[in-house]
């Protein structure tokens, strides 16, 4: 038996610079939405005709593609949301992994503004299991680009609903007022409570 999601509250209560709470907020329903959604489609597929499942068409079929779009917003709004109010310092242990993977933070963040301008659904900073290095990869929607076995860091989310409040077309200036509002210590926690460990296994 599934156990219903719960949505987190949202911890932010004012403007933050380039982002009116306004548009926050409407951001957020969204999430709230997806955690609704997610909850409806895993009952329905508990309760679905398991074997009419074919390639081409079924019902069971339909809702395990929904079912990892809803979820995956779940997951990637959660993210998003929680480094949101920072002051968009650089610091802690994530800084010093960057500048091993990507060179400086500088590179890293020119490849991460390319990777937001260029994906129509995310850009996300992730450490791949694999190589046991920090990548940032661009997903076309929720459920299109994902790479298995990598923990996602930092999560850009570049849909229009975004930003178009605030910004309009003008993604570009969205994508930069992110990095000025990220909270490298939320970045920092997601580091070592998920990679630290890794990272002392694999050293081993």
């Amino acid at each position: 038996m599934q156990k219903d999601y719960q949505p987190e509250k949202l911890k932010i209560d004012k403007d933050l610079p380039g982002f009116s709470l306004k548009g926050i907020k409407e951001h957020f329903k969204l999430y709230e939405g997806y955690v609704k959604k997610t909850n409806e489609i895993q009952k329905k597929i508990e309760d679905a005709d398991k074997s009419e499942a074919n390639a081409v068409y079924s019902y069971i079929g339909e809702l395990k593609r929904e079912e990892v779009f809803a979820i995956n917003g779940i997951k990637l709004h959660e993210i998003y949301f929680d480094h949101l109010g920072g002051d968009g310092k650089p610091s802690g242990e994530l800084v010093k992994m960057i500048e091993r993977d990507f060179g400086s933070v500088d590179k890293w963040r020119e490849d991460m503004i390319a990777t937001g301008l260029s994906a129509r659904g995310w850009a996300i900073m992730a450490y791949d299991l694999k190589d046991s290095q920090l990548h940032n990869y661009g997903a076309d929607a929720q459920n299109i680009g994902a790479v298995w076995g990598a923990i996602p860091i930092i999560a850009l989310d570049v849909y229009e609903h975004a930003y178009f409040m605030d910004y309009g077309t003008d993604r570009k200036s969205y994508v930069n007022a992110f990095f000025e509002n990220l909270d490298w210590s939320v970045a920092n926690a997601m580091m070592t409570k998920y990679v630290t460990p890794w990272e002392k296994t694999k050293n081993q």
